[in-house]
């Protein structure tokens, strides 16, 4: 390939990660305009976070991971994707890249991070073998989960090499997808770098408690193959062997050093190319930072070192020194239901260094904090099973404590954490090292009234949003100190909050956007306030969501009745009270999804969703439902989702109740019920409890002696359990229980608060919910039942109410497609029988070569 010689930049980046992004963040917002900046990135995709990667499995796509764009977007950038860099050339100050392109530079930084490595043994690079590193390595992952689920039949056996906070991670995003999964740890105890070995041990008994098996002081040797040549078992040293059709390899990461070492970079013996306190290599025009630099004999894997490493290189070359004060090890498992946190000198290495343990193996909690010999000074610790005090505590290291210790362990009904202010000093977020004196600055000297404002001044919060609620601690303390409180303002145009402009509105009898914000705000509205505003005229008025002036107000799902999928087309989800649904409705849907193209899926709410309709075709497909006897799901809106229930004494032989019957009722009452957040109920007819019932807003589970009902339970990125608010509750009671709750929920909750964060915000909380919805103790449960009831009376189904009116119908035509002609950017492929959206590389070829098949693409 012939060379090509680009423009000269005065910044040469290596490296396109998240470690990347922030050096050239920092060094944008401290340059003049003339500066330029060259980024040459390996991947396909831009910077992502990659310390949120594992919630790829839980829904998040490329995008949601996307780190901000603006930045690569400033004119002073170049960024170059998807063509790494193969040489440097010290002499002539260029680097070149596999396409054959020349960047010269003044400066250049290397943030190549860190690759992945595989166990040394043979049979690692069988298909089934995997890494967990990089998006591509994660979508790899998922999709050879479920083809291999699609030719076995039975659900895969994963092993996860390596137990440290990746291989957990990878453990439970494994078993999110199904899989039966084994952990695999050569040393004696899982998080061995950062946990001692009661922390260990306890930390085991909660990953076996979810499902997940360990197996500690087991090497692997070798990994099997079957007939076909597909991964079957791993084998180990020990002897015996574990049956595996998957497998992924978390054992640490090892620094991507090779240009600095092909051009003659000094590079520690160990890996990682030496820098001194400035990033500087051995080279003084090349700068070294993130995972790749080597600081004191060490390369760490973590985000928050390769941040401060990131702002002291783009301080110095803007000529403000900064030195690099060393690494933070602090970590977080993100892993839903266990939580674990481990900070400072958490092994105790100081010498004369104090324990204080609190362990209770029966709720599964151990904690250690590490003092100085005289017990004043917090070192470190270890929280395992509650990590709740890690935001308040991490900060502390190095820091006198200032209260007894104990209490900082013990449960909060126990002994109250000690009340005192981080000295100014203290970092909040090791992410972005930004310290409590400087969220101080933020509320006192430019004006933050909230975590918001101040992550979007400070970027504390920003990353991985472990620190969020002492940011919001730090913040109210500052306003109260003022005499101020922090802002509970909905947005810009309303001063009020939603609870306030929720009782405005319900007081005032006003009907439509435009009045109430002539009344109660100011301006034109935007993005935040017309789909909350939109959701309380649902609620008080009851209008149809595309009539008048509210069509104005909804989001773009709301807008068209309809989830829009990232190639485009919508989701059509029809409402299957209960799960319930008859033979002639199931050969509607297959009839219609064949017609029409659409790829059908079984939901984990009992119903399916049909994916691929184009804008066009949704009146058509829903005018076939409505006559086939469905109704619109709501999937699209903050509403009522599903009602989930087993099949109860109606045929199980351990049901107590029927929890169909009382799904089908529930789900009836509340179809169509506009609320703060979307929302879940799940009906289990005995305590085996296999509706899943307490991950919903609200949970029904039978007893003997009636319904128990449990509230705030919610899944997604923050999972909580729901809590027993009532049991023995016969049916009557429960659904005017649920009413009350629901209809005061809906009142009183912030935007987008979901039930689990609002009944821990109550006061009193669960005894307050309980004297509201039992005792009346605020005397509006009259007020509430006579709202609900409201609701039952005049619900109408939406989407049959459009296919009535035509003028809401002229909303669906394309404004790209014709009638009868789909849009030819948008290509399909089959996959399992079906077809999905192509990627970009499948689009732009004429044919698909799957499982040795020339395909067809659809256009």
């Amino acid at each position: 390939m012939a060379i090509q010689n680009t423009t000269a930049s005065e910044v040469l980046v290596i490296g396109a990660g998240m470690v990347a992004h922030r050096f050239v963040d920092s060094l944008l917002s401290g340059a003049d305009a003339g500066r330029s900046v060259t980024v040459i990135g390996e991947e396909g995709h831009p910077p992502y976070d990659r310390v949120g990667l594992t919630s790829f499995f839980s829904g998040a796509t490329a995008e949601d991971l996307a780190l901000d764009s603006a930045v690569l977007a400033d004119e002073r950038v170049t960024y170059l994707g998807d063509d790494p860099a193969v040489r440097i050339d010290r002499e002539s100050r260029t680097v070149s890249t596999v396409s054959g392109a020349v960047h010269s530079y003044e400066s250049l930084v290397l943030a190549t991070g860190s690759s992945a490595p595989r166990v040394p043994v043979e049979g690692n690079d069988l298909p089934g073998c995997f890494v967990y590193r990089t998006l591509d390595d994660v979508t790899a992952l998922r999709t050879h989960v479920q083809e291999r689920f699609a030719v076995l039949g039975r659900p895969l056996r994963g092993a996860v090499v390596g137990g440290g906070l990746l291989g957990l991670e990878a453990a439970g995003a494994l078993q999110g997808m199904g899989v039966e999964c084994t952990v695999i740890q050569s040393a004696d105890r899982l998080m061995s770098a950062q946990l001692d070995d009661a922390g260990g041990r306890m930390l085991q008994r909660l990953i076996e408690a979810r499902g997940v098996e360990v197996r500690t002081r087991s090497r692997t040797t070798r990994i099997a193959s079957d007939d076909s040549g597909w991964v079957r078992r791993v084998d180990f040293e020990q002897g015996g062997h574990l049956p595996a059709d998957v497998v992924v390899f978390t054992v640490g990461v090892r620094p991507r050093d090779e240009l600095a070492r092909a051009a003659g970079i000094a590079v520690h013996a160990n890996g990682g190319v030496l820098i001194d306190d400035a990033c500087r290599t051995s080279d003084p025009r090349i700068l070294a930072i993130g995972e790749v630099a080597s600081f004191d004999g060490r390369c760490v894997g973590l985000v928050a070192p390769g941040y401060a490493m990131a702002e002291v290189a783009a301080s110095g070359l803007l000529g403000r020194p900064a030195g690099f004060p060393g690494y933070d090890d602090a970590t977080k498992l993100k892993l839903s239901g266990v939580d674990v946190a481990s900070f400072g000198d958490a092994m105790a290495t100081t010498p004369n260094a104090l324990d204080v343990v609190y362990a209770d193996p029966v709720a599964g909690v151990y904690k250690k904090l590490v003092l100085s010999d005289d017990a004043q000074t917090l070192l470190g610790g270890i929280l395992v099973g509650d990590a709740s005090a890690y935001g308040e505590l991490r900060p502390l290291v190095g820091a006198a404590l200032g209260g007894d210790p104990a209490a900082y362990l013990m449960p909060e009904e126990r002994a109250g954490t000690p009340t005192r202010e981080l000295p100014d000093a203290a970092v909040v977020c090791s992410c972005a090292d930004v310290t409590a004196g400087r969220i101080r600055t933020a509320v006192h000297e430019e004006g933050c009234a909230d975590a918001a404002a101040v992550k979007a001044c400070t970027r504390a919060g920003a990353t991985c949003g472990s620190c969020v609620f002492m940011v919001s601690k730090i913040v109210g303390a500052e306003l109260a100190k003022t005499g101020r409180t922090a802002s509970t303002a909905l947005c810009e145009h309303f001063d009020m909050s939603r609870r306030q402009l929720f009782d405005a509105v319900r007081v005032s009898g006003l009907t439509t956007f435009s009045t109430v914000i002539a009344r109660f705000g100011h301006g034109r509205g935007c993005d935040i306030c017309k789909p909350a505003l939109a959701g309380i005229l649902a609620v008080l008025v009851g209008d149809h969501v595309l009539e008048g002036e509210n069509a104005t107000l909804q989001d773009t799902n709301d807008h068209v009745m309809a989830n829009m999928q990232k190639d485009g087309t919508y989701s059509v989800v029809p409402r299957m009270p209960g799960g319930e649904v008859t033979p002639a409705g199931l050969i509607a849907i297959g009839r219609i999804a064949d017609e029409y193209g659409l790829y059908t899926k079984i939901t984990g709410g009992q119903r399916i969703d049909m994916f691929g309709a184009r804008l066009e075709q949704l009146p058509e497909i829903w005018g076939r439902l409505v006559d086939a006897g469905f109704e619109s799901g709501q999937a699209y809106g903050k509403a009522l989702r599903t009602v989930k229930s087993c099949v109860g004494s109606t045929w199980c032989r351990y049901g107590v109740l029927d929890s169909v019957g009382m799904a089908v009722r529930l789900e009836l009452r509340y179809r169509g019920l506009r609320a703060p957040h979307k929302l879940k109920l799940g009906v289990s007819g005995c305590a085996r409890e296999c509706a899943e019932a307490r991950s919903k807003d609200v949970g029904v589970i039978a007893t003997e002696q009636g319904w128990n009902m449990y509230v705030g339970g919610n899944g997604g990125f923050s999972p909580r359990h729901a809590q027993l608010l009532a049991s023995g509750l016969d049916d009557d009671g429960l659904i005017q229980a649920i009413d009350r709750f629901f209809m005061y929920y809906i009142r009183t909750a912030d935007r987008l608060q979901r039930t689990a964060a609002w009944c821990e915000d109550l006061e009193d909380g669960l005894d307050g919910l309980r004297s509201v919805v039992f005792d009346d103790a605020l005397g509006i449960c009259t007020d509430l039942d006579a709202a609900m009831a409201r609701h039952v009376d005049r619900y109408e189904d939406e989407w049959a109410a459009t296919l009535r009116d035509p003028e809401k119908l002229r909303r669906f035509s394309s404004f790209v497609n014709a009638a009868d002609t789909p849009d030819p950017s948008l290509a399909y492929v089959p996959v399992r029988g079906q077809v999905r959206p192509a990627t970009e590389a499948e689009r732009t070829a004429g044919g698909i070569l799957i499982a040795g098949t020339t395909l067809e693409v659809r256009r």
